[in-house]
Parts: C-alpha cells; sequence; structure tokens
C-alpha cells in the first residue's frame, strides 16, 4: 500500500507541475502559486478529520516556516518553466530539493552518507552541467536562467522538507495546515505590494488541477510514509519528474536536445540515488 500512495503522490506532484507551468506562462506566478495554495487550503481542511494527528504548536510553527520556504521556491519555480523546458527545470529541482536535506544532514546534523550518496551528488553536478548547456546560449539566454532558477527553487524545496520532517511525527497532517496558512499570507502580501490581480485570470482551471493535484500529492506522501519505509517512499516520489516530462511531451510537443535528454536521465537516477538513503 505504502508503494501504491507514494506512486500515486509522485503522479499528482508531475500534473500539478505542468499545469502550474503552463498557467504561470499565462498569467503572474506569483498570483498563480497564490491560486494553487488558496485551492490546496479548500483540499486540506476536511482532510484534516480524515487523516489521524495531533495538533501542537511546534507542528503549526515548523510547518509554518515550511510553508514560507515552499511559497517562496514555489514561484521561482513556476517562473523557471515559464521559461525554461518543463522536462529540464522539474529534474533539476527535484534533484537539488533531494540532495539539500542529505546535505543539511551531514553539515549540520553529523550523519555520514554513504557511497551511494556521494555518487548521487557527483552524477547530480554532472547532470546540472548537462541540462543547462544549450550550443550557442549564454547565461542570459531564457533557458540558462531557467535552469539557475529550478536550482533555487530546489534548495527552497530542500529546506521545505527539512523544516517539514522536523515536525512531530504524530501529527498527521496539521504541519500542512501551518504551512498552507503561512504561505497564503506571504504570497497574498507580495501580491497586494505588487498590484497583481488576486485571482488569476484565464487559467482558473488550471489552477485548480494544480492546487488540488499538490494537495492530494501531498497528503498522499504522508500516508505513504505512515505505513511505508520512508526511504522506499521518497525514492518512488521522488521520480514525479518523471510525469511531469511525459505530461510535457504529450501536450505541449516539449523536445530535448541530445545532451539535455541525457542530463535529465542523469538528474533521475542521482535524485533516486540520494533519496534511496546510504549504502
Amino acid at each position: 500500500m505504502g508503494t501504491l500512495l507514494a506512486l500515486l503522490a509522485a503522479a499528482g506532484f508531475g500534473v500539478s507541475d505542468v499545469t502550474g507551468a503552463v498557467a504561470a506562462r499565462r498569467a503572474s506566478a506569483l498570483t498563480v502559486t497564490l491560486g494553487i495554495q488558496a485551492t490546496g487550503m479548500v483540499v486540506l481542511v476536511p482532510a484534516l478529520w480524515l487523516i489521524a494527528g495531533t495538533s501542537s504548536t511546534q507542528a503549526l510553527l515548523l510547518g509554518g516556516l515550511a510553508g514560507g520556504l515552499g511559497a517562496i521556491g514555489l514561484v521561482i519555480y513556476l517562473r523557471a518553466m515559464a521559461v525554461g523546458p518543463i522536462g529540464v527545470i522539474s529534474p533539476v529541482s527535484a534533484l537539488v530539493g533531494a540532495g539539500v536535506p542529505v546535505g543539511w544532514g551531514v553539515a549540520l546534523l553529523g550523519e555520514q552518507i554513504g557511497a551511494r550518496q556521494v555518487t548521487g551528488i557527483l552524477l547530480g553536478l554532472l547532470a546540472v552541467g548537462a541540462v543547462a548547456y544549450v550550443p550557442g546560449s549564454s547565461l542570459r539566454s531564457d533557458g540558462a536562467r531557467g535552469v539557475l532558477q529550478a536550482l533555487l527553487a530546489g534548495v527552497a524545496f530542500g529546506l521545505f522538507f527539512v523544516a517539514l520532517n522536523a515536525t512531530p511525527s504524530g501529527s498527521g497532517l496539521w504541519p500542512l495546515l501551518g504551512a498552507r496558512t503561512v504561505a497564503i499570507v506571504v504570497l497574498l502580501t507580495a501580491v497586494l505590494l505588487r498590484r497583481r490581480p488576486l485571482v488569476p485570470r484565464g487559467v482558473g482551471g488550471l489552477v485548480v488541477v494544480s492546487g488540488v493535484g499538490d494537495m492530494v500529492a501531498n497528503a498522499l506522501f504522508l500516508a505513504a510514509t505512515r505505513v511505508g519505509l520512508l526511504s522506499l517512499v521518497s525514492l518512488l516520489t521522488s521520480l514525479y519528474p518523471v510525469i511531469a516530462l511525459l505530461v510535457a511531451r504529450w501536450w505541449l510537443q516539449e523536445r530535448l536536445t541530445g545532451t539535455q535528454a541525457a542530463g535529465v536521465l542523469a538528474a533521475l537516477l542521482a535524485t533516486a540515488l540520494l533519496a534511496g538513503g546510504g549504502g
């Protein structure tokens, strides 16, 4: 059951990524991100009573910290996918998002990493270089900027997972309530200050699909960790860029260069090595 839930979570994240990216290409990324978070809150509230968990100040505060980081990361992520290929941006962000918790554990918690994770780190560095390389391009090109933004988004996502992992194990979905609340407040403030429209026009359907997919995927991931091994669940869920890549190829007819395709495969393998634990 844990395996099935993790695979469904990966599918949810992948579909959410693509629909959110398409919406961000047609409207403000800030407004789209706010809409995604608000839609997710509508899904989350009833789910709080369906999945067992104990609310606490620690769960809500750490969840709120995670939410602020996640909101920033999602805005950058959607902007990256608005200017670069989804099939490149998604794997790069996933790679960095998986690597940051590993680096956090080693540098600050004194954790030891195995040969598998070291291999994943080295392979990941090669992957980033491969997907960012386009003959004749420069760092100012849209593709290069998109990869740089994907790296920043990945860092934010990785810190999101670090903060979420620090929440009490028996808190259920309550940390996500703190996360969504803070994210909505931060994004709403940014939207008002930058005078962006509160409601994304012409992309409402895409935003709803993205928001529901994201929240359902989060809930499925947490449920999977309750019944399955965390290492296996993390590994399977980290395959969501594969779903995003397949959807982008089918829906948007995205095509990658040979070097980029090799880099994407290397990024997925590196992510799997990092998410799979030491050894």
